[in-house]
Formats: C-alpha cells, sequence, structure tokens
C-alpha cells in the first residue's frame, strides 16, 4: 500500500474519523451541465448547445472506489472534471468535503483542487523539461513546500510506485507504464482527500495496466476514488460501478 506521508496539506484536519463514512467525501445533486456549441444556432437565434450531463446525482464515500462507465459521450470525462471543479456546471451542486464547488469563485476553486483533489490524465500531462521527480514535486511547489521537503516526499512517492530508480530521467525516457506511474505519485503528492482518474490504463499493455490498477486499489482504501474507463479490468477494482448514457445515470451499482 502507498505509505501515507506525514505533514502533507491535502488532507482535511477538520474531519475525524467518525465522521468519514457518514458524510459523503463527493455528493452531485442534480447535476446538469450544457457545452455550447460556437457558431452553432437554431433557427430561433438560441446557441446550440451540448447536454453532457442531465440532471445527474452521485455520492462517494471516503475509503470508495467508483467506477464510471458507458460509452464515448456519455459524461464520464464530465462528472470528473466537475468533481475537480475544473468546470461550473449549469446548474445543481457539487459538493467536495462538504464545500460547495459551484458556490465559489474560480479562485477558490482552484485554492481547493490543489489541496483536495488529485487527478491522473490519460494522457498523463508531464511537462516533458521536467525529471520525474520534478512532475511529482510539482503540485508541492505551488502549495509553498519548502524545496527540501517536496524533493524528499516525492523521492518517496516514487519509491513507492516503484520508480526510486527513474527519479532523475526525462519523461521521453520512461515507458508509458512508467509515465503513468509518475503521473499517479504526482495526483498523490499533495495526500488528497479525492483523486479522479480518466481512463488510467487506456495506453497501458496488459501487464502495466495490472500494475497501475493495484496501486489504484492501495491509495482507494483510505480516499474517496473516481474512475473513469471503457475497460472492465480497471472497472474491476472498484466497489461500484455507475453507468451513465446520454449525460444521465441509469444505473448507480448500487
Amino acid at each position: 500500500m502507498i505509505n501515507r506521508l506525514l505533514g502533507l496539506s491535502g488532507r482535511s484536519a477538520s474531519r475525524t474519523s467518525d465522521e468519514e463514512g457518514e458524510t459523503p467525501a463527493v455528493r452531485l445533486g442534480s447535476v446538469t451541465h450544457e457545452y455550447g456549441a460556437t457558431g452553432a444556432r437554431f433557427g430561433s437565434g438560441r446557441e446550440r448547445t451540448v447536454t453532457a450531463l442531465d440532471d445527474v446525482s452521485l455520492e462517494v464515500q471516503s475509503g470508495e472506489t467508483v467506477g464510471l462507465q458507458g460509452p464515448s459521450g456519455s459524461g464520464k470525462s464530465t462528472v470528473l472534471h466537475a468533481v475537480a471543479g475544473l468546470l461550473v456546471p449549469t446548474d445543481g451542486s457539487i459538493e467536495l468535503l462538504e464545500s460547495d464547488l459551484s458556490a465559489l469563485s474560480a479562485r477558490a476553486r482552484t485554492r481547493v483542487r490543489r489541496r483536495h483533489v488529485g487527478i491522473v490524465f490519460q494522457r498523463f500531462h508531464l511537462l516533458p523539461s521536467l525529471s520525474a521527480r520534478a512532475n511529482v514535486a510539482l503540485p508541492l511547489v505551488q502549495e509553498g513546500v519548502p524545496t527540501s521537503t517536496r524533493r524528499e516526499r516525492a523521492t518517496a512517492l516514487l519509491e513507492e510506485v516503484g520508480l526510486g530508480d527513474r527519479a532523475t530521467h526525462l519523461p521521453s525516457e520512461l515507458s508509458g507504464g512508467e509515465r503513468q506511474r509518475v503521473a499517479l505519485a504526482r495526483a498523490l503528492a499533495g495526500d488528497p482527500d479525492v483523486l479522479v482518474a480518466d481512463e488510467p490504463t487506456g495506453e497501458l499493455d496488459t501487464d502495466t495496466g495490472a500494475n497501475v490498477l493495484e496501486l489504484l486499489t492501495s491509495v482507494g482504501r483510505d480516499r474517496a476514488v473516481l474512475v473513469a474507463s471503457h475497460d472492465d479490468d480497471t472497472l474491476s477494482v472498484a466497489d461500484r460501478v455507475v453507468t451513465l448514457r446520454d449525460g444521465r445515470v441509469i444505473d448507480d451499482g448500487r
């Protein structure tokens, strides 16, 4: 299991172990989100919109891993972006650790995301000019963590994901599986309460994907995890699987 690093700022100090399990770490309440199609209009002159999410309600407890499945365009990635505070829904509420993200300013949402949310992108999004260790430490730079401390934490996380000997390598010098493990270590650098992962094994071979899934299972034991995927093996690590279609939840997995 990924070791918990002491002194990280991401863990919410206000919650007790009794409160965990009673209050969801994540709650979406009747969330609807529409994207405007640039330049496209109906005959009435109204801007054409695409409904990415349609009245979606979902709760995720701390210590629970929830998988999101559905065809392309079903709204999986939009749910992850909403939970991470990367977008403000057209309607509804998104509560993260009892804070309503949709009521916060852009700056406040960014602050909440940095302190409480880890994001694993499908295509890694590592900075090519930085070493593996520097990529992992990047969220700690943004939080003002001292250089020696963030170096120590980044090194420890890379060792936990089996890449201690690759700390000084650039992303171009790493395999796809190694880059994904660096991305996972980076997502965990701030010790987030919530981890969201978008197709985390989508570009990996079977064996490497299995290693990443083992890591996701480990980190999901004491935080809320949402994983969006088309892959049955990836979804098999979830405690329950929520099915979306056309932006609506058609099965919440309960």
